[in-house]
């Protein structure tokens, strides 16, 4: 795309105010595809930054806008045909899926042989990508700190992510797969390890620091996919959350996932000389957190973690080549519940949708200030059982969640459950924030069932968001994860009865119809929109600035250019050049090019100086010392052509 679009007749089949937004889908049925014996496969990535102004999503009110970007947001879709299946595999460096975006990609596909069920839209969970386009009304108004649906960056996302998924289906051709696992520990640590411990099935009760490490799913899953020319994609799923930045940055980024993908990524490229499209998104992560140094919750620290991850995910990749397979088995199913009709699950029914009180207070290493030290808001403080919500204390009471919280329609209304089998494996995807044990009781529900893999595993917030989901043990803790879990004690037994019962009719070929959906949302605008100005690019000063405790060195520049919303932010802005004995060229250390696709250079917006708008480029942890001088180039954006700004060594 050459643009961020904003008119409303971006959505022609829509019904777009000033305030309202509504849009419907009919029921599809699934299509009837044709055999294919051998797997055929594409891959594509595209980038899903927006201009600075975004509210960010993940830390409610606790967020900060957007006003640039220190590594930026993409979007990884690798395509698998087999046998009688034809799935889009997504990876969003956002928050979570969205229903609203998952069908109208769909959509978006229909020319295509991938129907409803095979877009399967899953997350890295960042929590600092915007939000403002979700599938339900509640997370529109409150995963972010400000409120509302956005239709621009909305179609925005949907129109890059059909870019990708088109090119990856245009492209496809013979490839050969193959699905393994490894073991990574050290890089994360349970954040709700008294709630972790009241499991029945525990052995070791020990509340000891060091237990938080081991109180971890350390299974990193890794699907490999080459084609004729080497290493074609690498998809994985890993039990982190996106939590590796402090909630007062400002910045958009990928957090630990941006050095997750970029360290597998180059190390493939340096292995094979082959560039991979690399995606990977959150598996059983709900009381998984970074480990990275308490307290420390900066760059360095989500780069280490990043990074440490990433190089256990190229071994893996590696390990797989005797394993490549073109007769790799692919199958999809998606199941829709609608929650107003659901019926029992194994004696299971869901509660109606309530916030607790520990909610409030936020997740351990973000909290919010003060109130995460005050009963009933701080984690622990169970009431004594009662009603379909058990020991939860509900934020407003009963009668007044309505009104403080939000009303029953405005949380999700459907609950997907989007089944994959790859391989020998199968994929849950639930949109829920799912718990390490809640994850692993609903891997072994499916294991128990008649599709015969060898494993199963959780894919969280696949299609939606719905929360978090933990075991009724976790829940009687009423910790942040319990407090979040909206339909009571019973949802995790109630959605592993249903994992297994999708997987015995995916079993028998037997796949459900998605469901009609319907979405009505409270509309503000957030996208910065083009204004047409004309001013030229004017480079300013560059200075260095030394590394902290907490921040790598860097080199700055500032500089002054059009509005935000005349430039386009998920093109390329900033590379870095260096001086040769024949002119300046292209940087590039350790294999990497210095330019802002990396996660080595870092942009923000600056305001308005004199009537022009004042922009910064960081060069973080350039290499100091060596001999030579270098440049800051602003790469031709838009209508702006491309200016070199003043040498430094």
């Amino acid at each position: 795309m050459s643009r961020h679009p904003s008119q409303d007749d971006a959505w022609p089949d829509a019904e777009v105010t000033d305030r309202r937004f509504r849009l419907s889908f009919e029921e599809i049925p699934e299509p009837g595809l044709p055999d294919v014996e051998r797997l055929l496969a594409g891959a594509a990535e595209v980038d899903i930054t927006p201009p600075p102004g975004m509210p960010k999503a993940g830390h409610s009110k606790n967020a900060q806008d957007g006003i640039g970007f220190r590594t930026r947001l993409k979007a990884r879709v690798v395509h698998l045909r087999a046998g009688r299946s034809s799935v889009v595999l997504v990876a969003l460096d956002l928050l979570a899926g969205s229903a609203l975006v998952q069908r109208e990609l769909a959509k978006a596909l229909r020319h295509t042989d991938v129907p409803v069920s095979g877009v399967f839209l899953a997350a890295t969970h960042t929590h600092a990508g915007p939000g403002q386009y979700s599938g339900s009304a509640f997370y529109n108004d409150w995963a972010s700190n400000r409120p509302g649906f956005d239709p621009g960056y909305t179609r925005f996302l949907v129109d890059q992510l059909a870019v990708a998924a088109n090119q990856a289906i245009g492209n496809r051709g013979p490839a050969r797969a193959a699905l393994g696992m490894t073991e990574v520990w050290g890089l994360t640590r349970n954040r709700s390890l008294g709630a972790f411990v009241r499991n029945d099935d525990l052995e070791d009760r020990r509340t000891e620091d060091q237990r938080k490490y081991a109180a971890v799913d350390p299974r990193l899953h890794l699907l490999r996919v080459d084609d004729a020319a080497g290493p074609l994609a690498a998809f994985s799923w890993f039990s982190i959350h996106g939590t590796g930045i402090s909630h007062h940055d400002s910045s958009y980024n990928a957090d630990v996932w941006a050095y997750l993908n970029g360290e597998l990524s180059d190390r493939i490229r340096a292995r094979t000389g082959v560039p991979a499209v690399c995606g990977a998104v959150v598996a059983s992560h709900g009381d998984m957190t970074p480990a990275v140094r308490p307290g420390m919750l900066v760059f360095p620290e989500a780069e280490r973690v990043g990074r440490g991850i990433g190089a256990a995910a190229a071994e893996l990749h590696q390990s797989l080549a005797g394993s490549l397979s073109d007769r790799f088995v692919v199958d999809a199913t998606l199941h829709e519940v609608v929650i107003a009709d659901a019926a029992e699950v194994d004696g299971v029914s869901l509660a109606a949708p309530r916030i607790g009180w520990a909610k409030t207070a936020g997740a351990a290493e973000n909290t919010t200030p003060v109130l995460h030290l005050i009963p009933p808001f701080k984690a622990g403080h169970p009431r004594r059982p009662r009603g379909p919500h058990g020991e939860k204390r509900i934020a407003g009471t009963r009668l007044g969640h309505r009104r403080l919280v939000g009303r029953d329609e405005d949380f999700p209304e459907v609950l997907p459950l989007h089944l994959l089998r790859l391989g020998d494996a199968a994929v849950i995807g639930l949109p829920f924030e799912t718990t390490v044990e809640a994850g692993r009781r609903i891997g072994a529900a499916v294991e128990g069932s008649a599709l015969g893999v060898r494993t199963a595993f959780v894919s969280s917030l696949v299609d939606d968001h719905c929360d978090y989901l933990t075991t009724p043990e976790e829940y009687s803790a009423q910790y942040y994860e319990g407090a979040s879990t909206l339909f009571g004690p019973g949802q995790q037994a109630w959605v592993a009865g249903l994992a297994h019962a999708v997987a015995e009719d995916l079993a028998q070929g037997i796949r459900a119809t998605p469901v009609a959906r319907s979405f009505d949302f409270g509309v503000r605008r957030y996208l910065a929109e083009p204004t047409g100005e004309i001013t030229d690019r004017r480079p300013g000063h560059v200075s260095f600035v030394e590394a902290t405790v907490t921040e790598d060195a860097f080199w700055s520049m500032s500089w002054t250019d059009v509005a935000p919303g005349d430039l386009l932010w998920h093109q390329p802005l900033v590379r870095v050049e260096h001086e040769t004995p024949t002119g300046w060229a292209p940087a590039s250390y350790d294999g990497r090019a210095v330019d802002d696709q990396g996660w080595r250079i870092g942009i923000q917006y600056a305001g308005v100086e004199a009537a022009r708008h004042l922009y910064v480029a960081r060069w973080y942890a350039p290499p100091l010392g060596r001999p030579g001088r270098h440049r800051f180039v602003l790469v031709a954006n838009g209508t702006q052509p491309e200016v070199a700004g003043p040498a430094f060594d």
